[in-house]
């Protein structure tokens, strides 16, 4: 089992690394690693030039016919059979790949600390895999096939998409197809209405589709750097209309996009909407106690939400549910801290303060180029080589759809990095009370992801520790956002799950247990059991006091 996990990262960590994307990737910092990786070449010669003898061996083999360099079998921009049987676009692979592997040996022989070395590699993937032969017209058999083969139509189109990306995305290669989708007609169609609202947020209740529900109702607390509608996708993905086919009182919580005005929003002003919206939650299902879902920096956000609630005595939340959310991030949790240096974390903060707001399109170039591969220089072959236009995917359609970032909440945020909030003891205020979620008493279920590039399953699992109740761990086979989306059907899915919470997470894998298909079903056993008796589903969305305002998805969806 542990074996199985262990490939499974491995898989992962091909095409990402983990640099969090809040604090962004300083190019000082960057340039000052290769500083150092240069400076202690140019004192200690000879780890580069062993590399580079090394380099020119295997350019000797490569021209002679003999040299075995190969790219890896999962790498998917050299699958096409040119690569393997044209003896010229062979050579050319096979001389990148030295190439890359001259720099990959100089690196790890430098002698240099092992954060520089990181760092190091991290600017150097970037540089090399920019310049891969796929990711030229020459060089890549495929795109010289199509261009043959439509007659050089396909460069015109790529230069079209090129065009339009420069003036319209960005100057980044679109990932999808917008014109395909539009939020309310089919994304986030789930029927419902808007029942509260205040400056900072919507709460939409989803009208039920079975004639009994459970009498505790389900609150869900997006990130506030993203749209809600992850929940809501499509109809084979969607975690509002499966659930609420199982007998579920759904709600779930729309933020507001802020703009410059809104910068002093910060994680007390969302803590305290979030205990406005769910008293109104309360008072339309009559219920005394609900149970509550978050996700990624939603976690965080509900995190302190239970943590002020038990200070105060308060026991309106029932069970909560926290999913790809890292609470005590640590250096040794792969590359994750590397660029959360005091002088980053700085740099970070006093841009957003001048700004007023973290753009949603610059985190969006931070996250794309922790995965450089996957999610740039994939869609330039596609787009711009190829001539296609990008794909139509729903999830890519949300992770466009970007939000903005208060500078106080980006602030606050940062702070995690450094304050250890979240760690009994840490003696961290919020609201007028100290931050202990050992206070948390009440049951908890929790997700990660195995290949999860943003939020590691293993500091996941930390999490766990932190919480003073009982604890339910599940780790599914997927990333940070398809793991929350294994629908019930996919014949790829599987997750893990051991019931005896172990010390470590090596010693939970290793007595953990494979279970086929989507973990919903399994959610739903555990949220059945903390759901209540079942009743007659209400008739009416809201009531007197909270009427509905508007139809869902809402209208802070669209801001």
């Amino acid at each position: 089992m542990a074996k199985q996990i262990e490939d499974l990262e491995k898989k992962a960590a091909q095409s990402t690394t983990a640099v969090n994307g809040m604090i962004g990737i300083r190019r000082g910092e960057l340039l000052k690693s290769l500083g150092v990786l240069v400076g202690h070449a140019v004192r200690q010669p000879k780890p580069l030039a062993k590399n580079v003898v090394n380099y020119g061996k295997e350019l000797t083999k490569i021209v002679k016919g003999t040299s075995e360099l190969a790219p890896e079998r999962r790498d998917r921009r050299f699958m096409d059979p040119t690569w393997r049987f044209n003896p010229i676009y062979k050579r050319g692979l096979q001389s990148w790949l030295a190439m890359r592997q001259g720099f990959e040996g100089w690196i790890e022989d430098s002698g240099i600390s092992d954060a520089d070395k990181a760092r190091s590699r991290f600017v150097l993937d970037i540089l090399v895999d920019s310049f891969a032969p796929t990711n030229t017209l020459l060089g890549n058999p495929a795109a010289m096939k199509r261009l043959y083969e439509s007659g050089g139509l396909s460069v015109v189109k790529g230069i079209k998409n090129a065009y339009a990306d420069l003036t319209t995305n960005g100057g980044m290669p679109s990932m999808v197809d917008k014109s395909k989708f539009e939020v309310g007609k089919n994304l986030a169609t789930a029927e419902g209405s808007v029942v509260f609202k205040n400056e900072m947020l919507e709460i939409i209740q989803y009208k039920p589709t079975t004639d009994k529900v459970h009498e505790i109702p389900l609150v869900i607390i997006p990130p506030q750097i993203n749209k809600f509608y992850a929940n809501d996708l499509s109809d084979h993905n969607s975690v509002i209309k499966y659930f609420r086919a199982q007998g579920y009182q759904m709600f779930a919580v729309s933020w507001r996009n802020p703009q410059r005005q809104h910068s002093h929003w910060g994680l007390e002003n969302y803590v305290q909407s979030l205990i406005e919206g769910t008293d109104a939650v309360m008072k339309i299902t009559k219920a005394k106690k609900f149970n509550v879902s978050g996700a990624c920096s939603g976690g965080a956000t509900l995190s302190l939400f239970l943590s002020e609630l038990a200070a105060r005595g308060d026991t309106r939340v029932n069970a909560y549910t926290l999913m790809v959310c890292v609470l005590d991030p640590k250096k040794s949790d792969s590359d994750i801290g590397l660029f959360a240096s005091e002088a980053g974390i700085e740099a970070a903060r006093k841009m957003s303060r001048r700004k007023g707001i973290l753009p949603g399109e610059e985190l969006s170039k931070v996250f794309a180029w922790m995965r450089p591969n996957d999610l740039i220089w994939n869609y330039v072959v596609n787009n711009y080589l190829l001539g296609e236009d990008p794909p139509a995917f729903d999830i890519l359609y949300w992770n466009a759809d970007t939000t903005n970032l208060p500078a106080q909440l980006h602030s606050d945020y940062l702070d995690m990095f450094a304050d250890k909030r979240f760690v009994p003891g840490s003696g961290v205020q919020f609201m007028d009370h100290e931050i202990n979620l050992k206070n948390v008493k009440i049951d908890g279920f929790m997700l990660a992801g195995v290949t999860d590039h943003i939020t590691p399953w293993r500091a996941s699992y930390r999490n766990i520790a932190l919480f003073g109740g009982d604890v339910d761990f599940v780790l599914a086979s997927s990333g940070h956002i398809q793991s929350l989306l294994t629908a019930p059907g996919n014949p790829k899915a599987k997750f893990f799950t051991n019931k005896k919470i172990e010390d470590t997470c090596e010693e939970w894998i290793e007595g953990a247990e494979e279970n086929a298909g989507s973990w919903w079903p399994y959610w739903d056993k555990w949220l059945a059991e903390r759901s209540g008796e079942f009743k007659n589903a209400p008739r009416k969305l809201g009531n007197k006091s909270f009427p509905p305002l508007c139809k869902a998805p809402g209208e802070y969806v669209f801001t």
